[in-house]
């Protein structure tokens, strides 16, 4: 019996070792508080009335976060859509990684705002908020742009929210 003590005691040690060495200072890690800034939003004007798009960045300084879903008072329901080689699919969530970015922009990443309440114009706000995995809901305003408006790239202008 005392034996099994012992090893049962040396085991023990060996995975709170273990468990320490993983564990790091948690300054790259995962398990890391998310530290989430939404910049470069827009809505272009849309040409139809039941239906909008809407862009922005989400930079993350911290761990990793998952974007699970988006409301808004402008839509009867937002939703998360990819569009790969062309093709546009509904999304349950997008993952924001550690350290990195999730980009919503034309051809890619998007929220589809479906039912609108009103038809947004060039010049007005549209207010979203953003849910995440970790971090909660955090609010945006989204600047309604052009139909046709294109962002400036990252080198020719900082972030202006």
């Amino acid at each position: 019996m005392r034996g099994g003590t012992g090893l049962l005691a040396l085991l023990a040690g060996g995975l709170a070792l273990t468990l320490t060495a993983c564990g790091g200072d948690g300054g790259g890690s995962d398990d890391a508080k998310p530290e989430l800034k939404v910049s470069t939003g827009y809505v272009p004007q849309p040409v139809g009335h039941d239906m909008a798009a809407g862009f922005f960045v989400v930079t993350n300084k911290g761990g990793a976060d998952r974007l699970t879903s988006v409301t808004s008072p402008l839509a009867a329901e937002v939703t998360l859509h990819s569009t790969k080689d062309g093709e546009m699919r509904e999304q349950d969530s997008f993952a924001v990684p550690a350290h990195g970015r999730l980009d919503f922009a034309r051809g890619g990443n998007h929220l589809m705002f479906e039912r609108l309440r009103h038809t947004p114009k060039r010049g007005e706000t549209v207010t979203v908020t953003l849910h995440f995995a970790k971090s909660g809901a955090v609010k945006a305003v989204l600047p309604v742009k052009e139909t046709t408006y294109q962002p400036p790239s990252a080198g020719e202008t900082q972030d202006k929210q």
